[in-house]
């Protein structure tokens, strides 16, 4: 699939999108109905970053947003009688921002679309994952997320974006998953976050003392 080198960017607060993940997005400001339009008018691609630092200082002029994000293809867009727009996005690739491009109402980039190499992880690594993705959603056995994971069709990549993507941890730490170098790096990434977060379940809320910070 051949990426176009400058692409619109469409930075979100609390969002992190990854490959091969749909990402459905409302649009109601001006700036980002004219980003959707004219990537739907030519290559249909948008690159999703997340904000960054005090973001809503400036969130109408240029905020600071990191530069690692994740282009999606646009599958479908919904014009509403309102103006607004309903769009459906398809998570493509991921991609580092070489230069930031101020010329039109949005902003666009030049990028360097990454390659992360082997779209697979060991057997092993995958069991362990699988293991305790299912401890982590133990709670939610009727969602579709968890007969997802006992998916035995499930492919490697779609297991560790997905889930880096879908479960309720940090912004910042999906970010994390999604500059890793490859997928067994953000596999290795999302299973230490699973083993903090379940360890942390376990042992459950800390009282306030002398050795917490503050």
């Amino acid at each position: 699939m051949e990426l176009p080198s400058i692409i619109p960017v469409f930075p979100l607060p609390n969002v992190v999108l990854f490959p091969g993940v749909p990402l459905p997005l409302h649009i109601f400001e001006p700036r980002y109905r004219d980003l959707a339009r004219d990537a739907a008018a030519t290559h249909e691609i948008i690159g999703v970053t997340l904000l960054r630092g005090d973001w809503r200082a400036r969130y109408y002029e240029n905020p600071d947003i990191f530069e690692t994000g994740c282009a999606g293809r646009i599958l479908n867009l919904e014009e509403l009688q309102d103006g607004k727009l309903n769009i459906l996005l398809h998570g493509v690739r991921e991609f580092t921002i070489e230069r930031h491009i101020f010329d039109k109402s949005y902003r666009e980039a030049v990028v360097h679309w990454r390659n992360l190499g082997p779209r697979a992880i060991d057997s092993a690594c995958r069991s362990r994952l699988i293991r305790l993705l299912s401890g982590f959603l133990r709670t939610q056995l009727d969602t579709p997320a968890y007969r997802l994971l006992h998916d035995q069709t499930l492919s490697d990549d779609l297991l560790v974006n997905f889930f880096s993507y879908a479960l309720e941890i940090a912004p910042l730490e999906k970010q994390g998953l999604l500059e890793a170098a490859s997928l067994a790096e953000r596999a290795e990434g999302l299973r230490d976050i699973l083993e903090f977060h379940l360890a942390e379940t376990r042992l459950g809320p800390r009282p306030p003392g002398p050795d917490r910070c503050h």
